[in-house]
């Protein structure tokens, strides 16, 4: 049957935007960390120990002498406590927004799916514990009270929030949860620099920074927080699930593991020493030349056209990211693509080596006739719990899971949440 895209891509030159509301909200703790508590009371104890004696006299000369003496042994308790570790640097306060980057945010509807007349949708920015600010999309279902389940979402890899996350965190927050769209780091309205570099470790502290975000609005409940992913952030999802324990519950969609792809190729057909070697060998002569030109390299995103001949998850992916169904300007995939040295830390570092350790609901989804399913069905089999499910949606490719409504199971994705996020 052919896929049924009802609606059109409103990226197009003739569009009339809409207008919405932006809205930049800091991070900004209510209350003491649990450091700055243990922090007062250590100096609290280590005052105490050295026994500051009281006094009664009120002549001016001894009140001055006491109220030095008691900055100086204070100073002298924070510099002990600076030797545990127990003290916070300015960098790791975020309670300025003047640490956040000023990023410049459309004002338009720029989306490839039309805006629901049923969520309030808002523009805001938070911060990783690198220190990179993040654009993101919040959808919050209208006439909404109390608490609310929240879920964080991304990908694909390549994508932008504009494109299949906010199509999906539009969906659920249609259906009773509040959802998150971000763009991660180096990419789309997101900061970072250089441009365009995807890293594992810094891709699944992003979900992990979004959970942060969440559970400090005061509309979320904290204990209620999921996370979903799609494509190659499915994988990193499962990964930030893996070190993340607030992750009440888990969806990869149409998942990719990026680390193995990188290293081994499409199917493992290149799992071997000596194409690594030779692969790394190259990276590393590329890097060397973007290092002297002060550039990074594209690698390239889709072609412009691609031939008869070309394997069909290609033409899939075309189909998605270079027409009017899924094309945006700021997609790494609909234009120049990732810089070509992002895969040097994928090779050398799997993302899902503690994927068995994850003790909270875990549900992938992948499409039958998708050339990716290999990674959905692998990565299954490490999980561990009767909590963790495998969902094949018969006759979908790929790309499908991106934005076909007749093959994304919103409906079972709905359940999932809602059993797990309880």
């Amino acid at each position: 049957m052919k896929p049924d895209y009802p609606y059109r891509n409103k990226n197009v030159p003739n569009s009339a935007p809409v207008s919405i509301r932006q809205e930049i909200i800091p991070f900004v703790p209510s209350q003491l960390t649990d450091c700055q508590k243990n922090r007062e009371s250590v100096i609290g104890v280590f005052l105490s120990a050295l026994r500051v004696p009281a006094t009664t006299d009120k002549s001016s000369n001894f009140a001055t002498e006491t109220i030095i003496t008691m900055k100086q042994k204070k100073i002298l308790a924070l510099a002990f406590l600076g030797l545990l570790g127990l003290t916070e640097s300015p960098a790791q306060n975020h309670t300025n927004d003047s640490l956040m980057e000023k990023l410049t945010l459309t004002t338009e509807w720029d989306k490839t799916f039309p805006q629901s007349d049923k969520v309030s949708h808002c523009k805001v920015t938070f911060c990783n514990r690198y220190g990179i600010t993040l654009a993101a999309d919040l959808y919050k279902p209208k006439g909404a009270t109390g608490p609310l389940p929240a879920i964080a979402v991304s990908g694909p890899f390549g994508a932008v929030k504009e494109q299949a996350s906010g199509l999906y965190a539009q969906t659920l927050a249609e259906r009773g949860f509040l959802t998150l769209a971000f763009d991660p780091s180096f990419t789309g309205e997101s900061g970072g620099q250089p441009r365009s570099v995807a890293s594992p470790d810094i891709n699944t502290e992003d979900f992990c920074a979004a959970v942060d975000y969440l559970s400090t609005r005061g509309e979320v409940d904290p204990e209620r927080i999921g996370i979903l992913g799609i494509c190659g952030w499915g994988g990193m999802a499962v990964n930030a699930a893996a070190v993340d324990t607030r992750i009440k519950a888990t969806v990869a969609a149409t998942m990719y593991d990026m680390s193995r792809v990188n290293a081994n190729g499409y199917f493992d057909e290149a799992d071997n020493a000596d194409a690594r070697y030779d692969m790394r060998r190259q990276l590393n002569a590329q890097r060397t030349e973007d290092y002297r030109n002060g550039t990074y390299e594209l690698a390239g995103g889709l072609p412009d056209s691609v031939p008869a001949e070309a394997p069909q998850y290609v033409k899939d992916y075309f189909a998605y990211y270079k027409t009017e169904r899924g094309y945006h300007k700021r997609s790494l995939n609909s234009n120049g693509g990732w810089n070509k040295t992002s895969a040097l830390s994928f090779i050398n570092m799997p993302i899902l080596t503690y994927a068995g350790e994850i003790r909270n609901a875990v549900l992938l989804v992948h499409g039958e006739k998708a050339h990716s399913r290999y990674f959905s069905e692998d990565t299954f089999k490490k999980l561990k719990g009767d909590n963790k499910a495998l969902l094949i949606v018969p006759g979908a490719n790929h790309t499908d899971l991106y934005d076909n409504f007749e093959k994304i199971p919103f409906d079972k994705i709905e359940a999932f949440y809602r059993e797990h996020l309880e």
